[in-house]
């Protein structure tokens, strides 16, 4: 019972961190330099990484679609299945996964590091909301950077997925067919419910883990408890999320 308790004050106390971060959001164009290097941490750096998984992840998805399929002479529609799967379920998830635990878990780590080492009570001592400048310009960059990142991670895993049709033998599905199928059936209503998810999965995993960061107590093992406890905590919040929207947008 005492766990449930804790879990419902948490969440709500989540919500009151993002309430008083947003009610800064004046202050965001003074806080611009910060703004943009969040952004070039959270997006750019992540960059590489989301679009070399999402390319093989397109490809393979691409591969043994077009292998099961060939048996039902259904192999022209691999562009369908490929791009309905990314934009809809796998693109926004594995971005949030891949952000929850190289920008998450660097976000956990620098603020235990601050409150551990009482930076943040000093903040707190002169009169500096932590929420203000530690908070918000996260916030902002992440629902700035999530759905560039997804559109990234949905047009690689697609061309990822046409390389494989076009050159691999048993698949032999030209670029241009594929394509076109893809074009087909995957409307603008599954890239703007791609680009939703990701803003909530991206949300969901800063506030998590600027909360846990700033709540660390203890000494300097704590960083690597909370580090941890963010990420997973993150990761389980992304799959239950996803399987509720799901449920709301299908």
């Amino acid at each position: 019972m005492n766990q449930i308790i804790n879990t419902i004050a948490g969440i709500g106390d989540m919500v009151l961190l993002v309430a008083r971060s947003f009610s800064y959001i004046k202050t965001l164009p003074r806080q611009f330099p910060r703004f943009v290097d969040q952004c070039f941490n959270i997006g750019y750096k992540t960059m590489p990484i989301v679009t070399i998984l999402c390319f093989f992840i397109g490809a393979a998805l691409a591969q043994q679609s077009g292998y099961s399929m060939q048996n039902f002479g259904a192999k022209q529609f691999i562009g369908a299945l490929v791009g309905l799967s990314l934009a809809r379920e796998l693109g926004p998830v594995m971005v949030a996964i891949l952000v929850a635990g190289r920008v998450g878990s660097a976000i956990t780590a620098e603020l235990a590091s601050m409150k551990v080492y009482q930076e943040v009570d000093a903040l707190v001592t002169m009169n500096i909301p932590p929420e203000r400048i530690l908070v918000l310009p996260r916030i902002a960059a992440i629902l700035v950077m999530m759905p560039v990142l997804t559109m990234i991670a949905n047009l690689c895993g697609w061309f990822g997925g046409a390389l494989i049709c076009q050159y691999t033998p048993s698949i032999s599905v030209d670029s241009q067919s594929y394509f076109a199928v893809l074009a087909r059936f995957t409307h603008p209503k599954d890239i703007i419910d791609s680009l939703l998810k990701a803003e909530v999965f991206g949300l969901v995993v800063i506030t998590i883990c600027c909360y846990i960061g700033l709540n660390t107590k203890g000494g300097p093992r704590e960083i690597g408890a909370s580090l941890t406890k963010a990420v997973v905590l993150s990761l389980i919040c992304i799959l239950v999320l996803d399987t509720i929207i799901n449920a709301i947008l299908i």
